[in-house]
């Protein structure tokens, strides 16, 4: 409890200087709102593996790290060969450095008329109304101490807002590089509005450009309107160095389609939230995710589907590809609310272990208040079938590759879920990039 107080004294002396870097701002509506959002933090400290929702994730690495918040734009050269290489051919691009908003590097101008994609530093001055409206009013920072850091810290990151009755045919990329830091917090924010009607799909992308430790501490807040359809895919890789938390918060309207598909590669320890609220009649939510860590990285992905409404649909697969010595977590929940009839909910977790030293700890969960319901979960832990690996060596197929085929097969399973053509290709890739590497490293050892 006395190194919680001790860190809580850190950041609050940190927001001390934000403050006065923000000159005439600090007297803005969303400056009170960091206010509040600085004094809850305080009060609630940083979570121990006494708390259940952080049981199986231990966080000293990351208070130990005397992270210093990002407080204001820094310079840092980012070559546009650098972006293009991360890039997937998008039309529709939007950079951030660190956390802020670099125009030059994006390109958002062949977007349709009424569509509104930039900077949230600047919609927060230039559509202050819709912005007051939405922002901090799905992610809630009364019990969570990652989404009132972030909030305290809130500058930029995304803002994205797509008018009724509007169909993107290619995807908007959202993506975000760390460099030239070292032992930094940096705080992105995302707010997504999408109109009733409408239709886009938005990759968000996480690479860095450095090998020093630092924490991206991201929040996004999505709503839906009527009858409009996201599907919503993030790409996390970030430095072996690097912390990741990030916190996704989606509201669903009637009758709205929501598609999730999160990809976890990188970082040291890695937390994503990904908390959905189907709060409109005949909605549908799809949370797919997959993992793969080596070396002693710690993945965990905490999911929350609450279907608030009736004839509400729901189906979640997360897999896990664990090597070395790293850890899994998956903790998935479904809630049936008492006036949520006829839902229907499916929840699955595999966790495919390619090493003895590596482990996971899973806990679906489903918690029904309605009697009219139809809900099932599971989860299951293993390694390659022998019988499996056999077969493809009778067909001349050496071992290592034919151990290679099934575990890209189980991973293929999420990836071929990512309709984003540039996107499936550059995962597949990189998971094969990570499984050559991880049979290098075995050879090695």
């Amino acid at each position: 409890m006395k190194y919680t107080t001790e860190k809580n004294s850190w950041y609050l002396s940190n927001f001390a200087v934000f403050e006065k870097s923000l000159n005439g701002e600090s007297e803005s509506p969303v400056h009170a709102l960091r206010r509040d959002a600085i004094r809850r933090f305080d009060k609630l400290g940083f979570p121990t593996n006494r708390h259940e929702e952080w049981r199986f994730t231990n966080i000293q690495p990351i208070l130990k790290a005397d992270l210093k918040p990002v407080v204001g734009p820094r310079s840092a050269k980012v070559a546009r060969g650098e972006v293009d290489r991360l890039s997937f051919g998008t039309r529709h691009r939007l950079v951030f450095v660190n956390g802020c908003y670099v125009r030059d590097l994006s390109s958002v101008d062949s977007l349709p008329k009424g569509v509104r994609c930039g900077s949230l530093a600047v919609a927060q001055r230039e559509d202050h109304d819709v912005v007051h409206q939405h922002l901090a009013h799905y992610a809630k920072y009364d019990d969570s101490t990652f989404t009132a850091l972030n909030t305290a810290f809130l500058r930029d990151g995304a803002f994205i807002s797509l008018p009724d009755n509007t169909l993107l045919e290619e995807p908007i990329h959202l993506l975000f590089l760390t460099a030239d830091v070292d032992h930094s917090l940096i705080s992105p924010r995302n707010l997504v509005l999408i109109g009733a009607n409408s239709q886009v799909a938005i990759v968000e992308s996480y690479a860095s450009l450095t090998d020093k430790p630092y924490l991206t501490n991201i929040v996004t807040e999505i709503v839906l309107g009527e009858h409009s359809a996201l599907e919503h895919d993030k790409l996390q890789n970030e430095g072996l160095q690097a912390f990741h938390v990030a916190s996704t918060h989606v509201y669903q309207e009637r009758k709205t389609t929501f598609t999730s598909n999160s990809i976890a590669l990188g970082g040291s320890i890695a937390r994503s939230n990904v908390s959905a609220v189907l709060d409109g009649v005949g909605s549908e939510c799809t949370l797919n995710g997959l993992s793969l860590s080596s070396g002693t990285q710690l993945i965990d992905n905490h999911t929350t589907i609450d279907h608030a409404k009736p004839n509400c649909a729901s189906r979640e697969l997360y897999k896990a590809i664990l090597d070395g010595k790293s850890r899994g977590v998956f903790n998935g929940k479904i809630f049936v609310r008492q006036d949520a009839q006829k839902t229907d909910a499916k929840q699955t977790n595999k966790t495919l272990l390619l090493s003895d030293d590596a482990m996971i700890d899973t806990k679906p969960q489903l918690e029904i208040f309605a009697d009219d319901v139809k809900c099932t979960h599971g989860a299951t832990v293993g390694q390659l079938e022998s019988e499996q690996v056999f077969y493809l060596r009778t067909r001349g197929i050496d071992e290592t590759t034919a151990r290679d085929i099934l575990t890209f097969a189980f991973a293929s399973d999420v990836v071929s879920r990512v309709h984003v053509e540039p996107l499936r290709d550059r995962l597949e890739s990189l998971i094969h990039a990570r499984l050559d590497e991880g049979r290098k490293t075995k050879e090695r050892d």
